[in-house]
């Protein structure tokens, strides 16, 4: 059995991100088991209902998220007032932006949405080392 198929089924790893699609297929299947233990001490599981914003275009953004379910839908406003959809995101994609302070769109929830959030903080330090 190679490394990566044995992490994957290491009993070390949270029950939450064994389970989780994210966990196999998004940005946490780049994790080791060590990693996805210390941001799961951190995440924290999130129901948002359909028609609410997640992140708005020039706020500034304190966490990421892994989408577990539902679509969210990704806007820029332009300069005349009209929406432009930029782009739907579904499980397991990751929202967020690494490296800017602000979002530079909305994330709204285009359906009943499920995250796991964490602390941006927490990824950045991750991707510095």
């Amino acid at each position: 059995m190679d490394a990566q198929r044995k992490d994957i089924h290491n009993s070390d790893i949270p029950a939450l991100c064994r389970a989780c699609e994210a966990r196999h297929r998004g940005v946490c299947g780049a994790l080791s088991a060590n990693q996805l233990i210390s941001l799961n001490k951190q995440s924290t599981r999130k129901h948002i209902e359909s028609g609410t914003e997640l992140i708005g275009e020039s706020q500034e953004a304190n966490s990421y998220a892994n989408i577990i379910s539902g679509v969210v839908k990704m806007t820029k406003m332009m300069a005349d007032g009209r929406q432009q959809i930029v782009g739907l995101q579904f499980a397991p994609d990751f929202l967020g932006r690494p490296f800017r302070t602000d979002s530079g769109i909305t994330a709204d929830a285009a359906t009943d949405v499920n995250i796991c959030s964490f602390p941006k903080t927490v990824i950045d330090r991750m991707i510095k080392c």
